[in-house]
């Protein structure tokens, strides 16, 4: 399915179904520390029913399960759907999924504690989703945002993949991240408060090999070029990597999180 918003990419369309089998793959990276966060602000554990809009290919139900909450994975991509049932199943995990864009779920008004977006936020059409994520929580429900980058300005694998992706996709706007607190846009204020963010460096591992697979498994490389244009940067990749990297590496990421917190009596 592809996707078209002049806010991302200057309105070039990208499909995460084109890229689903290598997002199953190589995308499964966050540390440990960035679930054992989530445990520490007391979400998405035992008692809590969540729902992790965007899912993907459920990383973040399938690393969370162990801790007790009972996950509803959504995302707009049948075939990331489609590949986070076979993982689940692999693992004998008891976690639905539905093929469902964020602005179209339907469920009855309290059917959550928490919602979860990873990695996914500012796709959103946030005037019409915030009214609804606040009709599908309790009184007492939060939202949970998440986000994990690469940096390129601190590390020269990350600067010299993030080069090569502007040279194939010059349109694309996922790059020059640099530690930051998360955007939250103005239509949440109305029925959410900022009530807690973080932001914090991390070392992530990689060998060639998963470094080249999680940058295909991008919106800017896997979900948008042309077969010919993929074949070229494939190439062109891997042997960047053998010039400039040894066998594994670590990759300098910095990883954010921001709580939203509903309004009582609004």
């Amino acid at each position: 399915m592809d996707i078209k918003d002049k806010r991302i990419d200057d309105g070039k369309a990208f499909d995460w179904g084109r890229t689903s089998a290598e997002y199953a793959r190589y995308r499964d990276i966050y540390p440990e520390e960035f679930y054992r966060k989530i445990v520490e602000l007391g979400l998405c554990i035992d008692g809590q029913k969540v729902l992790d809009l965007g899912t993907g290919t459920g990383v973040l139900p399938r690393n969370m399960y162990r801790f007790g909450a009972k996950w509803l994975g959504t995302d707009i991509s049948p075939e990331q759907i489609e590949q986070a049932k076979i993982l689940s199943a692999k693992e004998g995990m008891d976690i639905d999924y539905m093929a469902v864009s964020a602005e179209d779920i339907d469920f009855p008004e309290g059917s959550f504690d928490v919602v979860t977006a990873c990695q996914c936020f500012w796709y959103f059409d946030h005037e019409t989703l915030m009214p609804k994520l606040s009709y599908l929580l309790k009184d007492s429900g939060k939202i949970l945002v998440l986000f994990m980058s690469w940096l390129p300005s601190e590390d020269p694998v990350a600067g010299a993949s993030e080069k090569m992706v502007l040279k194939y996709n010059p349109s694309w706007t996922g790059g020059g991240e640099t530690v930051h607190p998360i955007h939250i846009p103005d239509a949440a204020y109305k029925l959410f408060d900022l009530t807690d963010h973080g932001e914090y460096r991390v070392d992530v591992p990689f060998s060639r090999e998963s470094w080249h697979g999680r940058m295909f498994a991008s919106r800017g490389i896997g979900a948008s070029l042309s077969p010919d244009e993929l074949a070229m940067w494939d190439r062109e990749h891997k042997e960047m990597l053998e010039r400039i990297s040894p066998e594994k590496f670590n990759v300098k990421h910095y990883m954010a999180y921001a709580v939203l917190s509903k309004k009582q009596g609004v």
